[in-house]
């Protein structure tokens, strides 16, 4: 009598590095009797763009190999190890396929352009593949839109609207009890991975229990979330946003995740307009994630999605200017300043430093956004190119092209200049 044939599966991790609401992690590994689990640094992070800028900083490349830390740590517990390649994904991935006889492969849905691609080779090159692809980085699946793709909002107060009132979130899936063995030839080790140890003033470190530290201090901690509304403009210290942003992006926490902490702290303790505002702006991180699936790459072009030229240009001398933080308006220098030495920036900078790039020096804001790519930990390809097209004039906003005074702004959200101070002195 033949035996079975042993069915392998591949498992790639890109922006979702984490075990907590994995589903076609699950459904790969209920599938198959030995598994691979892969995460490949695109050689193209690490190569000199068209804007004179390096996709993946020294700062979030920190963040994500801690993060990696942490998961190969979760795999160890799970008789599994996280293989780390870099080179070209598509090539790396197939080079996996063929050695290891791959039946089965799975990922998370992701909408950048270049991670659709990545997918669609693979597809198109190893028909034979059994294909897992889940949504893990969205609150909403496709088919609970209350619309299609093509006639979704391109603002967000309807988009927001709708979705409220007509859509719902699942509910996350908890981590795998038990993942099946790497092929024999892969060795686990005998002891687990180190791992960063996690403590009150941990700040930004990557990894799933990183990320389920913060949420535990913004909200049964410090209950910092039922003030949000009032703080979350704050430029200066910790708690006055819930900085859950760089997990959010690198996968290691799922919005689903936050949304039901979020629900359970409502109901065990309060739910006011603050609370509520956390839920508006993972909603708008929602809406740039599904306006880059339907515009593609159109978030990258000059014109945006409005096909709308604007009436800037690339100055070497403004633009290296703006990126050193000395720019002579000292709210953006100062702001610029914080975010080359953190990899940081509030939500309030990052507008001032945006309107100021576009209107007071008139520059193209394809090389701010390309800057911020290169210098954030929470660097998000939807919500970047969206906020940058945004505050530009061609993009999501209504009113287009909208300008801050920052000399107001930096009386009113610095009044005392301690900001200033800290990063300018």
């Amino acid at each position: 009598m033949n035996e079975r044939k042993l069915l392998t599966g591949l498992f790639w991790f890109r922006h979702d590095c984490r075990l907590t609401d994995m589903p076609a992690l699950r459904k790969l590994a209920d599938q198959v009797d030995r598994l691979l689990c892969v995460y490949v640094y695109d050689q193209e992070w690490f190569t000199t763009t068209a804007y004179g800028t390096t996709p993946l900083g020294a700062r979030r490349n920190d963040f994500i190999q801690s993060g990696l830390q942490s998961l190969n740590r979760q795999l160890f517990h799970l008789g599994q190890t996280l293989i780390i390649e870099k080179g070209q994904p598509v090539e790396v991935i197939t080079r996996l396929i063929s050695h290891y006889k791959v039946t089965h492969m799975g990922c998370a849905a992701y909408a950048g352009p270049n991670e659709v691609h990545q997918i669609a080779r693979l597809k198109e090159a190893h028909e034979e593949l059994v294909f897992f692809e889940d949504s893990a980085t969205l609150l909403y699946e496709s088919d609970t839109l209350p619309f299609s793709l093509e006639s979704m909002p391109d603002h967000f107060s309807p988009f927001r609207r709708k979705v409220e009132k007509y859509s719902s979130v699942n509910a996350s899936l908890p981590p795998p009890e038990a993942l099946p063995p790497p092929p024999s030839d892969i060795d686990i080790g005998t002891a687990p991975p180190t791992d960063c140890t996690v403590t009150d003033d941990a700040k930004h470190i990557g990894g799933e229990k990183h990320a389920l530290n913060q949420i535990d201090y913004y909200f049964s901690r410090t209950h910092a979330v039922s003030r949000y509304k009032e703080t979350r403009n704050g430029m200066l210290g910790w708690d006055f946003s819930s900085k859950f942003s760089a997990w959010l992006a690198n996968g290691h926490v799922s919005p689903r995740v936050i949304y039901e902490k979020l629900k359970a702290y409502e109901q065990a303790h309060v739910a006011n307009e603050s609370t509520y505002w956390l839920f508006f702006e993972l909603l708008w991180r929602e809406f740039f994630h599904w306006q880059l699936t339907k515009h593609k790459t159109a978030f990258f072009k000059i014109s945006g999605i409005q096909n709308k030229l604007p009436k800037t240009s690339y100055d070497k001398k403004r633009f290296h200017l703006w990126c050193q933080g000395a720019t002579g308006f000292d709210i953006v220098d100062a702001n610029m300043h914080e975010l080359n030495e953190t990899g940081f920036m509030s939500n309030r900078g990052r507008q001032l430093v945006a309107s100021c790039f576009v209107h007071e020096l008139n520059l193209d804001w394809r090389y701010g956004a390309a800057y911020f790519e290169q210098q954030l930990i929470d660097f998000d390809v939807a919500s970047n190119y969206g906020n940058w097209q945004y505050l530009a004039g061609v993009g999501s906003d209504p009113r287009g092209h909208r300008q801050f005074n920052l000399e107001k702004q930096a009386q009113y959200y610095d009044a005392d200049g301690a900001f200033r101070r800290k990063w300018l002195t």
